[in-house]
């Protein structure tokens, strides 16, 4: 399987790093409250220090969303939208231990980080304009057609497992109690971005190993080095 950008997103974006990794067993996965407690505290500093928008790692989203002619206060990054909720409800809904882990990353690192159920993505992704063709499986049971142009995860089989890159993804690989091996996909555009995300490399890989899970292969794409195979 692959995980990869197409040229039409390098030549646009060329700044974007991607951390990419997988996990086995996500099944067995066990939440651990003191982990997710640390996390608390460094998104709470994190959140002390500056607004979100304020933040260089969402202020590239939202300049990576103007260039794709996208509202960045419509449409807000995975991680600045759970950055606002978290900021306001102080907690967010229990969804699965492992999702609920790297959504607590993704905000200490104020960083989108995608999870895939690895069975339900054909041979691999690739994040590319869509061709409007694509469909897209929304959380309430209903179908989409991206528009042609929009940046989507697409598979080889038509399907579209998020919208607007990384604003929404899509419930045909969420993870769920039963899903075993999953990919994950943490994306940056900001200036440190290659050491942040190797930064967030560390913290996945002692994190999975608390919940019980063991992680795969993993590496940084960028320009250079743009393919991840699992």
């Amino acid at each position: 399987m692959y995980f990869t950008h197409a040229d039409a997103v390098w030549s646009q974006h060329p700044n974007l790093r991607a951390l990419t990794t997988t996990v086995d067993g996500a099944s067995s996965a066990t939440t651990n409250e003191a982990q997710l407690g640390r996390l608390v505290e460094r998104i709470d500093r994190r959140q002390s220090s500056a607004a979100e928008a304020d933040m260089p790692e969402i202020a590239a989203w939202r300049e990576a969303f103007s260039r794709m002619g996208l509202k960045p206060t419509q449409y807000r990054c995975a991680s600045e939208a759970l950055l606002r909720r978290f900021r306001k409800d102080r907690s967010l809904p229990s969804l699965h231990p492992l999702v609920d882990y790297l959504n607590h990353v993704s905000m200490a690192f104020a960083t989108p980080i995608a999870v895939f159920n690895t069975e339900q993505i054909g041979a691999g992704i690739t994040v590319r304009p869509a061709e409007g063709t694509e469909v897209y499986e929304t959380f309430q049971g209903a179908t989409e057609n991206p528009a042609p142009g929009e940046i989507v995860f697409a598979d080889p089989d038509g399907y579209a497992h998020s919208r607007r890159w990384t604003f929404r993804q899509s419930a045909r690989s969420a993870v769920s109690e039963a899903s075993g091996s999953v990919l994950i996909v943490a994306e940056a555009h900001h200036a440190s971005s290659a050491q942040d995300l190797a930064e967030m490399e560390t913290e996945l890989k002692s994190g999975f190993a608390t919940l019980g899970v063991s992680m795969g292969g993993s590496t940084i794409l960028s320009e250079s080095h743009r393919r991840f195979e699992f």
